[in-house]
């Protein structure tokens, strides 16, 4: 039987850091989230995400509804 695999997303290039390549994945295939559940799933401290969310959001990579962050 045929085993089918789906391609890894792709990054944008303007991505340098690996923290903020592991948070576009997961917003890439989680949809949407939270910082708490950003940092309870991943393992990173909310600080950490706040800082690579507001260079994402700078970038116009993210958008923020609320407390909810999802890609653009």
């Amino acid at each position: 039987m045929l085993e089918t695999r789906t391609a890894a997303p792709a990054l944008p290039s303007e991505l340098q850091s690996p923290r903020a390549k592991l948070v576009y994945l997961y917003l890439t295939t989680n949809g949407d989230a939270t910082v708490s559940e950003m940092g309870d799933s991943l393992g990173m401290k909310k600080i950490s995400l706040y800082s690579i969310l507001k260079t994402l959001k700078r970038e116009g990579m993210v958008d923020c509804d609320g407390e909810s962050y999802q890609l653009n």
